[in-house]
């Protein structure tokens, strides 16, 4: 099976379904499919050939969903790039992959020019937002929807080329292009699909970039299942995406620990929430006293708590039915996959035992893009010749029926006094005083200590918290090495395009 098979096995199904909501309009499947047929057509007229990169620079828009799909349907591998990237990010990340082809919109020709002029390989571009005159290597999207067959192209990919790059950011602060395979990506839907019980009459509200990897298989797990997907251009207005999820009578809504931060402050009473059967989170750990808030808010629907990296997707889930009895854990392997914890010297570790995990299926991916140093660091031989197996980068411990606990990133832990501190434990301890929405814990250079420890709170609003309030909690709840030395409040963290809470920007 190929990612397109997604959306043309649902256009097969369902044709008349509707497949897309976004900005009050609808699209059926029937629709996209011969959308994203006919600009795959504009592609190959273009230049595009098996294997060429094809970059999509749009918010979450019909266009950018036909873009992913045409891609697809030409032979090519798709990357979606965040709407909010500036130029000289842009063109690193086209240059990188050696682009072919740029489908943007917004600022129309005059962005399209700067990029082609600052990328060599780039051939074309379609412009979504304008008409455009034909021969100056700019396209327009509607001219396309007007003059071309939606006829499939012939199909030309197997499962084990390359569907698609998701660039993610690197330790030399150059982003890395994550390499995923159509059998990577249908490994990786088929498996979350299958423990989130997904069925054709599903109804997903998405919010999160479709440039990040939980957004993105939002679009394409919803295509495979042939459910319908709402798509947001974001969470700026959360009042109107409430209203949104009442009136399409939503069933499954993906978060960030951000997202629902912001919800846990809102009155919900108002808005009509009764079909929604499921709330997901991963990007970060929820604190256990979110989890506890979010079913006092959602007492219909069942929390999946989970974990995941963009090198391999997904990793585990909580079965909802275990998160009373274990709701600090991120649960269990997805379904066809294994995971084990390792020491520094790559030795399985027991029960308690705080280590690396390390993560094996059909579902990690290929490495970075060009790059075989970085991914030679995570990407590692594996029990068979020739497998790669990964390597996380994030430290756990695993309880004695096999439930994960996450513990922090290596690169994170504080060293304090000799005794090494995991940030996460003291965020834990810092969401459950009451009136903080928001926590991030660093370390920052101290002379004696070697690492202090500073506490970065955001106060829930019309909430009045001191210094003393969170260091007396804290003292109640933690030892003494792992104290913060310095509190301090803002009104709010820094985040990344996916939600995440930016610590460099805190350090």
């Amino acid at each position: 099976m190929l990612v397109n098979d997604f959306l043309e096995n649902s256009a097969r199904r369902y044709p008349d379904k509707i497949a897309l909501i976004c900005e009050d309009r609808r699209w059926s499947y029937a629709e996209i499919e011969s959308m994203a047929n006919r600009l795959a057509h504009a592609l190959l007229d273009h230049g595009v050939q098996r294997g060429d990169r094809v970059a999509i620079y749009l918010p979450n828009s019909l266009e950018t969903v036909v873009g992913i799909f045409a891609t697809l349907k030409a032979g090519g591998i798709f990357t979606v790039v965040n709407a909010t990237t500036k130029l000289d990010k842009l063109t690193y990340i086209l240059n990188n992959c050696r682009a072919t082809a740029l489908i943007t919109g917004g600022r129309g020709s005059k962005l399209a020019n700067k990029v082609r002029a600052a990328v060599p390989s780039l051939k074309f571009a379609v412009l979504c937002d304008a008409e455009v005159p034909d021969g100056d290597g700019l396209l327009s999207f509607d001219a396309i929807q007007r003059d071309y067959t939606d006829e499939r192209p012939p199909r030309v990919n197997i499962d084990i080329d390359l569907a698609c790059l998701i660039y993610t950011s690197g330790s030399t602060g150059e982003p890395k292009g994550v390499m995923s395979t159509h059998a990577n990506m249908v490994a990786a839907a088929s498996s979350i699909i299958e423990y989130l019980h997904n069925v054709p009459e599903d109804i997903v509200i998405n919010v999160l970039p479709l440039s990040f990897d939980y957004g993105l298989y939002q679009l394409l797990m919803v295509f495979k299942f042939g459910g319908t997907l709402v798509l947001e251009k974001s969470f700026a207005y959360p009042a109107a995406v409430l209203k949104r999820m009442g009136r399409e009578r939503v069933t499954g809504f993906p978060g960030v620990p951000t997202i629902f931060a912001i919800l846990l402050q809102m009155d919900l009473s108002k808005f009509d929430l009764s079909s929604l059967r499921y709330i997901t989170n991963t990007a970060a750990a929820l604190p256990v006293s979110h989890i506890l808030q979010l079913r006092e808010k959602f007492p219909h629907a069942t929390l999946y708590s989970m974990y995941g990296l963009t090198e391999c997707k997904r990793v585990s889930y909580l079965p909802p039915e275990e998160l009373d009895h274990r709701p600090g854990s991120v649960g269990i392997a997805i379904p066809n996959t294994e995971v084990w914890i390792v020491d520094e010297e790559g030795n399985r570790v027991g029960p308690g035992v705080v280590g690396e995990l390390v993560i094996r299926g059909s579902h990690v991916m290929q490495g970075y893009w060009e790059k075989p140093e970085e991914t030679a660091k995570v990407y590692r031989p594996g029990r068979y010749p020739a497998e790669r197996i990964l390597y996380s980068g994030d430290l756990f411990k695993m309880d004695e029926d096999g439930f994960l606990y996450f513990v922090g990133r290596k690169d994170d832990i504080i060293k304090s006094r000799g005794e090494k501190v995991a940030p996460k434990e003291v965020e834990n301890v810092l969401y459950a005083l009451d009136g903080v929405v928001e926590a991030a814990v660093v370390g920052v250079p101290d002379p004696i200590l070697g690492q202090a420890i500073k506490a970065f709170v955001v106060p829930a609003e019309g909430r009045t918290l001191t210094e003393r309030d969170v260091l007396r909690h804290c003292a109640a709840h933690l030892e003494d090495y792992m104290m913060p030395k310095y509190v301090e409040f803002r009104d709010s963290l820094p985040k990344t395009s996916s939600g995440k809470i930016k610590k460099t920007g805190l350090r």
